[in-house]
């Protein structure tokens, strides 16, 4: 059995990272370049990069491919398009840039250390109206909230 951190590490052998500034020199670049958020939508919504679109890591495959209800047809139809997968922590981003991959995307790099580094390299956010998201409100998103029953039992 593989734990979920083995299998984001498996993961990484096959996928290119970048850097929050690395991220901000390609946005300035390369317009045309599709910011791939894959959290679930609630998360998107709190904040996310201006410009990305959001594609839950739940229906990725099926949002990838036509003929399906999830398909997002910008993103099937970029199998040859520069392609940056989001997520919080940079977890969920390797794993889906990985299975794109599979999948015949040619240009696709996970965002290392996610939205908390973008957020921590001082870039902005924006909520689901558009508006700024303040500090605060970032660093409070970021902080990890663990349950009891949520750690493991030793």
């Amino acid at each position: 059995m593989k734990s979920f951190r083995q299998l984001v590490a498996e993961s990484l052998q096959r996928v290119r990272e970048i850097m929050p500034w690395d991220l901000e020199e390609i946005v300035q670049d390369n317009p045309d370049v599709m910011l791939l958020d894959v959290r679930e939508p609630y998360e998107f919504d709190a904040m996310h990069i201006a410009g990305s679109i959001n594609v839950p890591r739940g229906i990725l495959e099926s949002a990838c491919e036509f003929e399906y209800e999830e398909t997002v047809p910008t993103l099937a139809e970029a199998r040859h398009q520069d392609i940056v997968v989001i997520c919080r922590s940079g977890f969920r981003s390797a794993l889906a840039a990985d299975m794109m991959q599979e999948m015949g995307f040619e240009n696709v790099k996970s965002l290392q250390t996610g939205l908390r580094g973008w957020n921590d390299y001082e870039q902005p956010l924006i909520d689901r109206d558009g508006s700024p998201v303040d500090d605060e409100t970032a660093i409070e998103y970021f902080t990890p909230r663990l349950r009891p029953e949520q750690l493991k039992k030793q």
